[in-house]
């Protein structure tokens, strides 16, 4: 790899465990390649649920209206863990109990980007939601990861009861719609060329090599 710059935005939503299977498997393509300090990775927002309702649901009835049953969803979460042991990530599906609304998560990641901690927030509302069950969408919750990723609990406790980053974040939904993403993960590289999906490590490594030959 040369000493091009690598920019990366990557198109997710924090309750896509194929998001987190994504993250890992880019971190090991960047390690790869000449590590992951080499690029600036940029996480933009992308509701898999955009219509949830504020206070989420019932994470089993979602799954089971979305999947067909308990028996189709057990067989899909069995495969996604078995496939986060092979990337480091212990996938603990019984603890989750609501899937949340995801908006206000997308807007605390806008706002770690500005102080330059959104992969530690990123990294924090995956590993709480997934590992440890939380729900995301509530705002104490929040606040409570964005000091977890070294953020200051009472300035995401008045962002979230505010507007901010409410424009920003809509603006940036569309643009990722714009560019025809209709499934996440997504990856963007250079803003020349893409990698749709949770790739082999070594997808990564050909691309990374490609935008910066």
């Amino acid at each position: 790899m040369t000493d091009q710059t690598l920019t990366i935005e990557v198109y997710s939503d924090v309750v896509c465990p194929w998001c987190y299977i994504g993250k890992r498997r880019l971190e090991q393509a960047l390690d790869t390649v000449k590590g992951r300090d080499s690029a600036r990775v940029i996480w933009r927002p992308f509701q898999l649920n955009p219509t949830m309702p504020k206070a989420g649901m019932d994470r089993r009835v979602y799954l089971e209206s979305k999947f067909g049953g308990p028996s189709e969803m057990k067989a899909i979460q069995d495969r996604v863990a078995a496939v986060g042991v092979s990337a480091g990530i212990d996938f603990a599906f019984g603890r989750i109990e609501r899937t949340p609304n995801t908006f206000d998560a997308h807007r605390l990641i806008w706002f770690a980007l500005q102080q330059d901690r959104q992969d530690e927030v990123v990294e924090e509302l995956f590993h709480g939601y997934f590992t440890e069950g939380l729900n995301v969408g509530q705002t104490e919750t929040l606040v409570s990861l964005a000091v977890r990723a070294g953020l200051d609990g009472e300035t995401v406790s008045r962002l979230l009861q505010a507007d901010e980053g409410v424009d920003a974040v809509r603006q940036e939904e569309a643009r990722g719609h714009q560019l025809g993403i209709r499934g996440v993960p997504y990856f963007v590289l250079n803003g020349t060329s893409t990698v749709s999906g949770a790739q082999p490590v070594e997808t990564f490594v050909s691309e990374i090599e490609h935008v910066t030959r």
